[in-house]
């Protein structure tokens, strides 16, 4: 295997030991384990590693906003307790074992994300992890490619219930449309979040004030304001995640709901700043349909002098309806007030035709040097710039080029 060929750097950079899958004996001071099957042999390490954890598991997964719900979940628990997380993107079948296998035993909570992308991955993941609270985020269409339709991805996120039982909740969004045939399941309690009155966990009076998202929170008897330093309604969602996780083990809801003030979100991911004069929201990390509508949204609520401006890139992976689910962001973002599109990518073209349909048009790039040169030509100051694409499509590459050139005014 290509990847036993870094095993020597890995033991320069501090590695114990080692498994190997190709050698039969060895000469060297370090261990060498042979294995069949590395991977297997790694999953193996992990599920004993969580049997060592006496503290709760979190577990969360969803289509999109897995690792800032993560993010929020940490921070509202950390209003009460020791929490050990996810780092990075260790989410799936090698991420999950390795994340399990650094844990922090003194901890008071575990949280981690568990990702998918092909049938089959989530019940090995679950496996590993066995998480006593699940949270799922919303069921979307990243990876239809692979999975065929959002009811079998729903069937696969749901997988994360494995080895729940009576004892067990899975904390689940209550607006999505799949999400609530799990209410009565039989298996394992159920608890919802959401805006709608249904919602165990529901936000209300939602708005924004001071360049912040303010609502209010209910739940039962209980209610409490918040407001985030992320925009989005979507964040509104993810907060509302994180708070009934907070409640179910323990933490003083106000208190989670302080820690989730101080929330700032992450570098690529809806992250707004103002530089040189413009506002960037700088979503480069990854897109799917329904973040490319939440950054939409975003762009279309923040507050400016100038115009707003939609850099848009291919969505990817999501198979032989692509061209469609495109089209619907076109058709989408022909309603809200956006100045102009500038769009990347053969896929991205077919968001110009939803904006056509309604009277609009777009600025067609053929790579990313031409869109940057384009879009330095006509933007200027009081300008909102956002930029969203699948992370193939390396959109960094224009906000750099824009953060670094000097936008000429039109």
């Amino acid at each position: 295997m290509v990847a036993h060929r870094f095993i020597p750097g890995a033991f320069a950079a501090g590695a114990a030991a080692t498994f190997t899958s190709e050698d039969e004996e060895k000469e060297d001071s370090h261990p060498w384990i042979r294995v069949d099957d590395t991977v297997q042999a790694l999953q193996t390490l992990g599920a004993w590693y969580r049997q060592r954890l006496t503290m709760p598991v979190v577990g969360i997964t969803g289509s999109v906003g897995k690792t800032t719900t993560r993010e929020m979940i940490t921070a509202a628990l950390s209003a009460g307790k020791r929490v050990y997380s996810t780092h990075g993107n260790s989410n799936g079948q090698l991420g999950v074992p390795l994340t399990l296998s650094e844990a922090d035993l003194s901890a008071e909570v575990t949280v981690l994300e568990m990702g998918m992308s092909e049938p089959g991955e989530m019940p090995r993941i679950a496996a590993i992890a066995r998480p006593q609270i699940g949270v799922v985020t919303n069921i979307g269409v990243s990876h239809i490619e692979n999975l065929g339709s959002r009811e079998n991805i729903c069937r696969e996120k749901m997988h994360i219930a494995d080895f729940f039982g009576p004892e067990n909740t899975m904390i689940l969004n209550g607006d999505d449309d799949l999400l609530p045939a799990w209410r009565d399941n039989g298996r394992f309690r159920t608890v919802f979040f959401g805006q709608g009155p249904e919602n165990d966990y529901r936000a209300e009076n939602i708005h924004q004030e001071g360049g912040r998202t303010c609502f209010t929170v209910r739940a039962g008897k209980r209610s409490l304001t918040l407001s985030l330093g992320v925009p989005g309604l979507h964040n509104v969602m993810n907060a509302l995640a994180a708070l009934a996780t907070a409640d179910l083990c323990g933490v003083d809801l106000t208190a989670a709901a302080k820690k989730l003030e101080e929330f700032h979100g992450f570098s690529r991911r809806l992250q707004v700043f103002e530089e040189g004069g413009y506002t960037y929201i700088d979503d480069t990390y990854n897109a799917s349909p329904d973040s490319m509508r939440a950054a939409l949204q975003v762009l279309a609520e923040t507050p400016t002098a100038g115009r707003r401006i939609a850099v848009l890139a291919d969505m990817l992976e999501l198979g032989p309806d692509a061209p469609e689910y495109h089209r619907q962001i076109g058709v989408g973002a022909a309603q809200l007030p956006v100045d102009t599109v500038f769009l990347i990518g053969e896929l991205a073209k077919n968001i110009g035709r939803g904006l056509e349909e309604f009277g609009r048009s777009a600025v067609y790039c053929e790579d990313n040097r031409e869109a940057a040169e384009q879009i330095r030509a006509m933007c200027r100051p009081g300008d909102v710039i956002l930029l969203k694409g699948s992370n193939g499509m390396h959109l960094g590459e224009v906000l750099e080029a824009l953060r670094n050139g000097k936008a000429e005014q039109s």
